[in-house]
């Protein structure tokens, strides 16, 4: 296993094409309503709920879009890979390599909510095989680390 690495991240449009490519490859449809969604979580700079995500589509389409609808889609983003959620917060950010599978280290910041990515196999290799000599079976591990971002603490 590899430790704490980095991707080169795509943006843009190069970003949400890697994500419509993970969902077409699970046989999922790229709608005109999960691409509005899409680009809308792709361009927060911080983890966005259900409902930011709802009123920005809202805002751009010019007509109500439900919340419930938007986290409908956010789980199937999740489950496919294309998003990432960020349990403490309640709130979603995009996945920055949609086709490449880790579980994530998130640290967020109590101040400015600002969570930063973090990839490290061997930590999560970890959790994992605590959680299964426990007998547990491990879907997908969820590590957050509460506190202050450089930024905020200097």
């Amino acid at each position: 296993m590899a430790d704490h690495h980095h991707h080169h991240e795509p943006t843009g449009a190069k970003l949400a094409d890697a994500a419509r490519a993970t969902l077409e490859a699970q046989n999922e449809q790229w709608t005109p309503m999960r691409a509005a969604i899409f680009d809308a979580l792709a361009s927060e700079e911080r983890p966005a709920s259900a409902y930011d995500i709802a009123d920005t589509v809202s805002k751009a389409r010019g007509k109500r879009v439900a919340p419930n609808s938007v986290y409908r889609i956010l789980d199937l983003f999740v489950t496919n890979n294309v998003a990432m959620r960020v349990e403490s917060a309640n709130a979603y950010i995009a996945n920055a390599h949609p086709g490449c599978h880790h579980d994530c280290i998130f640290m967020v910041c109590r101040n400015c909510k600002q969570a930063t990515h973090v990839d490290d196999d061997k930590v999560t290799g970890q959790v994992r095989a605590i959680a299964q000599q426990d007998g547990f079976h491990p879907e997908r591990p969820v590590i957050e680390i509460l506190g202050l971002c450089a930024k905020c603490a200097a």
